[in-house]
C-alpha cells in the first residue's frame, strides 16, 4: 500500500510539468510580443511618457489645459514627403494612422476657421524676433518639442489638440487620447527652429464662401500644417523656405483657406498668398498660384508696407486690388493697430517682452472682435538670433503659471 501511494505521486509531476511548459511557453510568447512591440514602437511609447500637462484648464476664463510634448525620434516625416505628401486631410490621416500606430489605432487631424495676429521686429541690439497671437475658442494646447535627426532640424512648435480630436471641454486623458495626440508634429501652428528659421499660419478668407486652395499640377502634395512641419524640420533661411513652398502644390485643410508669413535669423521674412483674380472672384482654388511677398520688396501693397523693414499680417490678402473696400477685409482693424504700435519706433521693439506687449494690446478677450473668434489662446514671441521662446497662455500676461520660455 505503501508502494502504490509512492507511485501515484510519482507520476502525478508529469501533468503539473505539462502545463507548467504550456504556460511557460505562453508567456514566452507574450514577452517576445511585448518586446517586438516595445521595438516597434519605442518611440510613440516614449512621448506618450513624456506627455504632461503643464498649466490647468480654467473654465471662468475659457482657459483649456496646456500639455508639453517631447517627441522621440523622426515620426516619419521623411517618409511623408518621400510618398510625395497629402492633396487632402483624408491622405494626411491614412498616413499617419499606417505609420504611427500601424493602422491599429485611428488618428485624426482637423480644422477649422481662426484668426489670427503675427509681426516680425528687431530689437536694439539687432536680435530678431517673431510674435504671434493664435485666435480660436476655448481649447486645449501642446507645446511640442521634436529632434527628429537625419538633418532635420529641431524645433518647437505650438498645436492647438483639438484639431486632433480632443475635447475642448475637457482635459486630456486616457492612453488613446494621448495616443491620438502622437500626430501632433504634423499640425503645427507656429513655431521656432535651431537655425533661427519661423512661421506661422493664418486664416485668409478667400472667396465669396472661404475657398481652399487646392492646386492641381504635377508636382508632389502638401497640406497647410504639413507645409509648416516641413520648413521647421528643413529650412534654415526664407530663401530655402520659398524654395520648398514652390516645389509643392497647395492643398488648404477642410475647405479653409491660409496664408503664411516665415522669418529668419538674418532679418528676412515673407508672406505666402495663394490667389487668382478678386475676393468677388477667386472661387476656384485648383486656379490659384503662389504669390511671395518680401519684407524688402513690398511697396506693390502699400506705401506703409513699403516703407517698413519689417512685416505684419492678420487675416485677410495682402495682395492689391483683392478687396473692394477696407471694410471687406477681416481683421484689418488689429492689421492698423499693429502698425501704429511697431510705426511708433519704426519696428523696433526693447525686448521679448515688449513685443509681448503689443501682441496683448490685440488679445481677443479684450479686443472689440469682428469675427467669432473671441479668445487668444496662446501669444508667442520667437527670438530667432538667440532661438528663444516666450509663450504665454489665453492672455495670461505677466502671470508666472501661465508663462513660459524655453531655449533650443
Amino acid at each position: 500500500m505503501a508502494e502504490e501511494t509512492w507511485v501515484a505521486k510519482k507520476r502525478a509531476p508529469k501533468w503539473v510539468k505539462i502545463v507548467a511548459i504550456v504556460l511557460a511557453a505562453i508567456f514566452f510568447l507574450l514577452v517576445l510580443l511585448v518586446g517586438a512591440a516595445a521595438i516597434v514602437w519605442r518611440n510613440e511609447i516614449a512621448t506618450v511618457s513624456n506627455f504632461v500637462k503643464v498649466a490647468d484648464r480654467n473654465d471662468a476664463h475659457q482657459d483649456g489645459a496646456v500639455y508639453r510634448m517631447d517627441v522621440a525620434g523622426d515620426f516619419y516625416f521623411d517618409d511623408f514627403l518621400a510618398q510625395g505628401g497629402a492633396s487632402s486631410d483624408a491622405e494626411l490621416i491614412d498616413f499617419i494612422t499606417n505609420s504611427i500606430t500601424r493602422g491599429l489605432i485611428d488618428m485624426t487631424i482637423q480644422q477649422s476657421e481662426i484668426a489670427c495676429s503675427a509681426f516680425t521686429a528687431v530689437t536694439p541690439e539687432g536680435d530678431r524676433i517673431f510674435a504671434r497671437n493664435y485666435d480660436f475658442a476655448k481649447t486645449n494646447t501642446a507645446l511640442v518639442f521634436t529632434d527628429p535627426g537625419n538633418g532635420r532640424y529641431k524645433s518647437f512648435s505650438t498645436v492647438d489638440l483639438q484639431f486632433l480630436g480632443m475635447d475642448q471641454n475637457s482635459d486630456v486623458e486616457g492612453l488613446l487620447n494621448k495616443i491620438t495626440c502622437l500626430a501632433a508634429p504634423y499640425a503645427p501652428l507656429d513655431g521656432v527652429n535651431e537655425m533661427g528659421l519661423s512661421c506661422g499660419i493664418f486664416m485668409s478668407y478667400q472667396g465669396n464662401e472661404t475657398v481652399a486652395t487646392d492646386q492641381q499640377s504635377e508636382k508632389p502634395d502638401i497640406t497647410s500644417t504639413t507645409m509648416m512641419r516641413a520648413l521647421l524640420d528643413t529650412c534654415a533661411t526664407v530663401e530655402e523656405a520659398v524654395a520648398f513652398v514652390e516645389g509643392y502644390d497647395m492643398h488648404d485643410s477642410a475647405q479653409t483657406s491660409f496664408h503664411y508669413m516665415v522669418a529668419d535669423a538674418t532679418g528676412a521674412s515673407a508672406i505666402f498668398e495663394w490667389t487668382n483674380g478678386t475676393d468677388l472672384t477667386d472661387n476656384d482654388g485648383s486656379t490659384r498660384t503662389l504669390k511671395v511677398i518680401y519684407n524688402d520688396n513690398d511697396a506693390h501693397i502699400g506705401t506703409r508696407e513699403g516703407a517698413a523693414s519689417y512685416q505684419w499680417i492678420t487675416n485677410f490678402i495682402l495682395q492689391p486690388g483683392y478687396y473692394a473696400g477696407d471694410d471687406e477685409k477681416p481683421g484689418v482693424d488689429r492689421y492698423d493697430h499693429i502698425y501704429e504700435q511697431l510705426s511708433a519706433t519704426d519696428g523696433v521693439v526693447e525686448n521679448e517682452q515688449a513685443a509681448m506687449d503689443i501682441l496683448a494690446s490685440v488679445g481677443r478677450r479684450s479686443w472689440n472682435n469682428d469675427d467669432s473668434n473671441g479668445i487668444t489662446v496662446h501669444s508667442v514671441v520667437y527670438n530667432l538670433t538667440k532661438k528663444t521662446v516666450l509663450w504665454v497662455a489665453n492672455e495670461h500676461y505677466g502671470e508666472a503659471a501661465y508663462t513660459f520660455e524655453f531655449a533650443l
